[in-house]
């Protein structure tokens, strides 16, 4: 424990260091040049239909390459998307059940083995929900059964 002599001697060293605070909040998804906008209303109209021209290109852009790349999906093919994901984190879990009821630390192996298995399970799982916003997006389309 520091004695009161200590601390004050540490307190006069913090009086003498000057600081700097900077804000670093950042809004989700916001990762784009924001200039000054005018005031005028054509400016304004102009900047927003040229901003609608580039997120038509980019949805255009992505509904013809992923339906050419990935056709259209169903339920199906969100089910055997879901099986797969289900099998991995099973068998990830599993894995570490099975290394905790050895009793004993886990070797580097089966450290890597349940890396792995983890790895697979988060792939699988982050692969359904960019499924699933392909076709909330619309960049996929949805066949009813």
């Amino acid at each position: 424990m520091d004695h009161p002599q200590s601390l004050r001697r540490h307190a006069g060293r913090e009086a003498n260091v000057s600081t700097t605070r900077t804000s670093s909040f950042r809004r989700p998804g916001a990762d784009h040049f924001e200039p000054e906008i005018s005031d005028d209303p054509q400016v304004q109209r102009r900047l927003r239909g040229q901003l609608e021209q580039i997120d038509y290109t980019a949805f255009a852009s992505n509904r013809e390459i992923l339906g050419q790349a990935l056709g259209a999906v169903d339920t199906q093919k969100f089910q055997r998307m879901a099986v797969a994901a289900a099998c991995a984190r099973a068998a990830w879990v599993g894995g570490a059940m099975a290394a905790a009821e050895a009793g004993h630390a886990l070797t580097p192996e089966q450290v890597a083995r349940l890396e792995h298995l983890r790895t697979a399970y988060n792939e699988l799982t982050e692969a359904y929900e960019a499924l699933r916003r392909m076709v909330e997006r619309g960049y996929l389309s949805f066949r009813q059964p």
